[in-house]
């Protein structure tokens, strides 16, 4: 078993039982306590657990909500971040979607430009798929259906074919420690999203705000900026424009 393959179901494991020891993990995958510890430190560095004295507690919230859960819930805020990163995205650009129902909104909004769009959600693609004027590609990989994203290895690969010029990403969290989603797999399909994009534009209404969850894919200085609603508090504002984060919502035109 490669090490990264481990790892994965290492966290898969930390998050089905919220904690596990060293020793555990060792007669589990049948390697050293040593391999494990590097394991646990990989893991603590990329803000899937926390380390413990001899092993591994999940230190932030998994929970994740359906995207049927999601497409009722404040609607107001993603038409509004949806008219607001529509106006980023100009005639001739190469953009990315992430799957959502905040970026769905945006895609909503981008009728009659001339532009190309990259997303890894059908959803959206079939929302576009009849304007002329923009050209759509989906790319492959695994579908979660949880969120009805395409996701995973096959994603990664396709995503890395491209260099877009802006790219529209979701969070279930947006804190000053970092982005956050609570699926492995969705963090490092994100990650090569921001990688791609000269550009990275995170989208989440203002109840993201002060949340962290699972898992961190990106830090404040993997951005570009914030894009949220106009009932966004004020001091979130301050906070991570003092941080060197723009934050951009209605108020602020």
């Amino acid at each position: 078993m490669f090490a990264e393959e481990r790892r994965l179901k290492i966290a898969d494991m930390i998050k089905n039982t919220k904690s596990i020891t060293v020793s555990e993990l060792a007669r589990t995958f049948g390697v050293s306590e040593s391999t494990i510890r590097r394991d646990l430190q990989f893991l603590e560095d990329q803000g899937y657990i926390q380390r413990t004295h001899g092993g591994a507690i999940l230190q932030h919230s998994h929970y994740e909500p359906t995207y049927l859960e999601k497409e009722s819930k404040e609607a107001a805020s993603k038409k509004e971040i949806g008219i607001l990163s529509s106006k980023l995205v100009k005639d001739g650009d190469t953009i990315l979607l992430d799957s959502g129902t905040t970026t769905l909104s945006i895609a909503r909004n981008l009728k009659g430009k001339r532009i190309t769009v990259v997303t890894n959600s059908p959803v959206i693609a079939m929302e576009l798929f009849t304007d002329e004027d923009i050209e759509v590609i989906l790319v492959g990989g695994i579908f979660r259906k949880e969120t009805r994203a395409l996701v995973g290895p096959i994603a990664e690969k396709n995503l890395k074919e491209f260099k877009v010029d802006k790219a529209f990403i979701g969070a279930n969290g947006v804190a000053l420690d970092g982005i956050t989603t609570p699926n492995i797999i969705e963090a490092t399909t994100k990650r090569v999203m921001i990688e791609i994009s000269s550009q990275p534009y995170i989208v989440a209404d203002h109840t993201k705000f002060g949340i962290s969850t699972f898992v961190r894919f990106a830090n404040l200085s993997d951005i570009a900026a914030i894009i949220t609603d106009r009932n966004v508090d004020l001091k979130w504002v301050t906070s991570f424009e003092e941080a060197g984060t723009e934050i951009i919502h209605p108020e602020k035109g």
